[in-house]
């Protein structure tokens, strides 16, 4: 494990952090930041590790064999602890301006950080953007916890305890009935060309397909993303396929639907297109502009009729009667899973950080997902499909 040590009065922490890994047979070596010297000295990782520590980037001596790439290589697991306002901001930038962050950026290893600062500058909006940032990317935050801080002041923002920090990163994960699953998800929404420059689209950010496919990697699953035009990081671990019309999304889902477990729609797809786009810019003259359109194919509907269809869950974006439509939608499909939410109002739905949801079941159970960040309302979603998918299996024999 590759331990970066970011500066802040918690650094001290991680001392008997390091003591603990190497005490669970954890191989750690310790890059520190400048800022981190200043409140625990390298000798002191030095001694716990085991291993020399990494200090500076441009060390003539560790470098001379481009050892940074080597040591982004080496590590199965990059945890920042403490991670500082700082540090968060710059990984959130993708900033490689010192050691760490440049390991950070090199390295293909899971990003785990356990922030720790004080509780104005974690509720501070640009530490909170950041951190959600960073979460839409994969990477996992411990903590913080709340309570008193070293300044005097009380609130949220203490870096976790040693102790909790190995016990969250080494106590295995209950083996989910997702690992080694192929997922198929689509997310984001579709443009339909009306001419070379617009287009007919919709409000989908993307968030939520996105958050869900990170959170299904998580288990095990090997995940491919079929994604209409976001502002989104790809996720790690997964395979995405970026494309632009509801056209290319059905062509990109049916060239690899056969050979997927379980399918989960959802892209916000146009249920209609402009029937012949402008082949070229159209011109403002007219008063009025008449377009006509045709609908879209269905492809949800269309991977649910399959002859061996996949476990599919669905999704239901609505304005009124959320449920009602939903439970309609499901059964009119033939859906396994179907996660409604309510679009257009004060809270939730497109454009926004958090959401809510209603998830219902072949066989008719019902759970509500309150209002929550998008990237844990993907985990409690990711739960309710894997417990669904289990006795879908059994019933299937399998």
């Amino acid at each position: 494990m590759l331990l970066g040590v970011s500066g802040g009065i918690a650094a001290y922490k991680a001392a008997e952090l390091t003591r603990r890994l190497r005490a669970e047979g954890v191989e750690v070596r310790v890059v520190m930041t400048r800022a981190a010297q200043a409140f625990v000295g390298p000798l002191t990782f030095q001694a716990l590790s085991g291993n020399p520590v990494r200090l500076d980037i441009l060390d003539p001596t560790a470098e001379a064999g481009m050892d940074h790439i080597e040591l982004a290589r080496w590590a199965d697991l990059v945890l920042v602890a403490p991670a500082s306002a700082d540090v968060m901001a710059r990984l959130a930038a993708g900033m490689a301006d010192d050691l760490l962050t440049t390991l950070a950026l090199a390295s293909q290893a899971p990003l785990a950080l356990a922030p720790a600062m004080n509780q104005r500058m974690w509720q501070h909006p640009a530490t909170q953007a950041n951190a959600r940032l960073l979460t839409d990317r994969g990477v996992r935050l411990l903590g913080p916890a709340a309570g008193a801080q070293a300044c005097g002041e009380t609130g949220p923002g203490r870096m976790l305890e040693p102790g909790e920090i190995v016990a969250a990163l080494l106590e295995p994960r209950p083996a989910s009935p997702l690992a080694g699953r192929r997922i198929l998800v689509t997310a984001g929404p579709t443009r339909e060309a009306l001419d070379p420059v617009r287009y007919l689209g919709n409000r989908s950010s993307g968030r939520m397909g996105y958050a869900l496919a990170q959170a299904l990697v998580t288990r095990g699953a090997q995940v491919v993303l079929v994604s209409g035009p976001t502002a989104l990081a790809v996720p790690l671990g997964l395979e995405r396929i970026q494309v632009e019309s509801a056209l290319e999304m059905r062509a990109a889902v049916m060239a690899r639907i056969a050979d997927q477990d379980i399918f989960v729609a959802a892209a916000a797809v146009a249920d209609y297109r402009v029937a012949d786009p402008a082949p070229h810019k159209i011109k403002k003259g007219q008063p009025e502009l008449t377009l006509r359109l045709v609908r879209n194919p269905d492809i949800l509907a269309e991977v649910a009729a399959r002859p061996d269809p996949p476990f599919t869950v669905g999704f239901a974006a609505e304005t009124e009667r959320v449920e009602e439509e939903a439970r309609a939608k499901l059964q009119a499909k033939s859906l396994d899973m179907i996660a409604a939410n309510q679009v257009g109002g004060a809270t939730g739905g497109f454009e926004r950080e958090d959401n809510a949801l209603t998830v219902i079941r072949r066989d008719g159970r019902l759970n509500q997902l309150p209002l929550m960040p998008k990237a844990h309302l993907a985990e409690a979603l990711t739960d309710l499909i894997a417990e669904t998918y289990a006795t879908y299996l059994a019933t299937q024999g399998a």
